[in-house]
């Protein structure tokens, strides 16, 4: 698990390889990742944007970007936390991700952004 604090918002990213969704004799890794997003400021904010970038280990590097996460903008109270899990697919075995997203302190409108931090996606088979 890979986590960064940026702002008081904290993000916690795990990775899965998806075997079953998976062919690499056609190029075609699938992984799931889940993020859990932490609010541990005393104010609170919604998630409006995602943006990311995507590596494959071939060079190849994909930007995604566009409102909230999974159809969803949460809203996050202090202390509130929030969790979900998408998909990726890359061409190769190894690649990467990061990203940000914007937030709103809902009390004023104010908007920053947060990191997302980089996450490796490895097939295990890779690791040994």
């Amino acid at each position: 698990m890979v986590t960064s604090i940026t702002q008081g918002v904290k993000i916690s990213v795990e990775t899965t390889y998806q075997d079953e969704y998976s062919n690499p004799a056609s190029e075609h890794f699938m992984f799931a990742y889940r993020i859990n997003i932490e609010n541990l400021t005393d104010f609170t904010i919604q998630l409006k944007r995602r943006q990311w970038f995507i590596f494959d280990s071939n060079g190849t590097m994909r930007e995604v970007e566009g409102e909230g996460v999974v159809g969803q903008q949460p809203v996050l109270h202090p202390g509130d936390m929030h969790s979900y899990v998408s998909g990726c697919q890359l061409s190769t075995d190894i690649g990467s991700m990061r990203g940000s997203y914007l937030m709103q302190r809902m009390a004023d409108d104010f908007e920053f952004n947060v990191e997302i931090p980089e996450f490796e996606l490895i097939v295990p088979y890779r690791l040994n």
